[in-house]
Parts: structure tokens; C-alpha cells; sequence
């Protein structure tokens, strides 16, 4: 995800009546950063500005203003904008976010493409700030966070997997060759019933490169007797009933 024009142009229109000790922060932090928020979250409005203490959160027309105490470290320029880092963000996002949401955000910051942090930087945030806001979130969503995720979806369906009662795939896992090669990736994998879990996105569908890729891949591990399960989005529909319903089945048939 990339953030808006219009909201760069937001922020930066804001930016001179910012303090030296201000930032965005929070929502419009996690816009700015591209990362996955509710549907309800999408909408820029308002700006979100944080304040360092001692000032004051700021108080202005279209502003939701914040009192923060985070160091140096969780400030980073964006766009040449003072921003909350995706760490920060992610952290103050608890104040908001459910639990999952937060699971969702955590795993695009340990995305497989480009990871903008590590499981350790996310557990030293939480363990950093004890009486922050929705802590208790926060760390019950580190726990649950797991990298080289692909996308919110895929990260959606393993938590509804869990969630209803089966062992928790293995994410982005290796599968070998008769000779102990990496022959392919599956997404979300169960290695010892050997069934592999695949989410098929829109970008599976409409990018022609992807789809030669991944007609391949799955051929691949087919071939090499895994069973592979493929879950859309007409199937994540109440709680991921039918995808859970197939994931079953496969398992149970192994």
C-alpha cells in the first residue's frame, strides 16, 4: 500500500504550524507508512499530530491532537515529514485497534518483501512502554505476530485457523525435493499432514506474471504429493467458515 497523494499534501500543508517537537502520528502515521487499517480507518480525516512532552497535545481545526513521550529513535522522516516510526506506530495503534487488527498491522511490518522491522524490535517497543495504552492488546498481538507474511489476508486466515481450534500453520515454509533441494514455498503450511493452504488474492487473478508463477509453484508441489488447499475471498465470508471447512477436510484426509 502507498499513502495518498492528497494526504502527503495534507501534512505538508500543516506542517508550518507545527512545533519542533511535533509529529504525525497514530492513524495518519500508519497511512503515511502504508500499512493495513480497517476500512474505517481509511479515511484521512482528521490528522493525527502528536506533541512531545512537556508540550501540549496540539488543538487545531481537522487536528487530533496527542501528548507523547517517545524518544528520538521512534521519529523518522517520511515524505519530509516528521513521522512516527512504523514501530511507534504500530504501538500507538493499540489505543484503537483490536486485537487481530493489531496482528494484521504487526505481520505487514514483517512482511516477506520489504520488512520494516523485526519481532525483537516489536517485543522491545511493548516491553519499553508497560502503561501504554491498550497494552495488554499489544501484547497479547506480539505473541501472534509471525514474519515473511504476504499479505493482511493471508494473516486473517491463519489467525481464523487458530482460532477455530487447528494447529497453527507454518508461514512461508520450504518444501524440499526427493533430494533435499527447496523446491517451492507455500504460504501457510502444515508440514507433517503435508497440506499446503494458499491465499489467492485479486493480484493472483489479475497479474499474468503472477499467475504463470504460481501455476508452476503449485504444479511443483503437487507433484511432489503435498495437497494443496486454495482459499479466496468468497470463502473468508462468517468467520472463514468455508475456508475452515476445507482446511478440515484436507487435514483430515492425510
Amino acid at each position: 500500500m502507498t499513502p495518498a497523494t492528497d494526504l502527503i499534501d495534507r501534512c505538508r500543508a500543516f506542517l508550518p504550524a507545527m512545533g519542533p517537537r511535533m509529529l504525525f502520528s497514530h492513524v495518519t502515521a500508519a497511512l503515511l507508512h502504508g500499512l493495513p487499517l480497517p476500512a474505517a480507518m481509511t479515511d484521512a480525516d482528521p490528522l493525527h499530530v502528536s506533541a512531545r512532552a512537556p508540550m501540549r497535545a496540539p488543538r487545531h481545526v481537522g487536528i487530533r491532537g496527542h501528548q507523547t513521550r517517545q524518544p528520538d529513535d521512534a521519529i523518522v522522516s517520511l515524505h519530509g515529514l516528521p513521522v512516527s516510526s512504523p514501530v511507534e506506530t504500530w504501538c500507538q495503534m493499540a489505543s484503537v485497534l483490536q486485537e487481530r487488527d493489531l496482528v494484521v498491522l504487526g505481520d505487514a511490518l514483517l512482511t516477506k518483501r520489504k520488512p520494516l522491522a523485526t519481532v525483537d524490535d516489536l517485543v522491545l517497543a511493548v516491553d519499553a512502554s508497560p502503561c501504554r495504552p491498550g497494552i495488554r492488546r499489544l501484547r497479547s498481538a506480539t505473541s501472534r505476530v509471525r514474519p515473511r507474511t504476504e499479505s493482511p489476508m493471508e494473516t486473517i486466515l491463519r489467525l481464523a485457523i487458530v482460532d477455530a481450534g487447528l494447529p497453527e500453520p507454518a508461514v512461508d515454509y520450504r518444501i524440499l525435493g526427493a533430494t533435499g533441494e527447496a523446491a517451492a514455498h507455500g504460504d501457510l503450511v502444515f508440514p507433517s499432514a503435508r497440506v499446503v493452504v494458499e491465499y489467492d488474492g485479486d493480484h493472483h487473478r489479475t497479474d499474468a506474471r503472477q499467475y504463470y508463477i504460481d501455476v508452476d509453484r503449485l504444479w511443483r508441489i503437487r507433484s511432489l504429493g503435498w495437497e494443496v488447499v486454495r482459499i479466496n475471498k468468497s470463502h473468508m465470508s462468517g468467520n472463514a467458515v468455508e475456508a475452515i471447512r476445507r482446511i478440515r477436510l484436507a487435514l483430515a484426509s492425510t
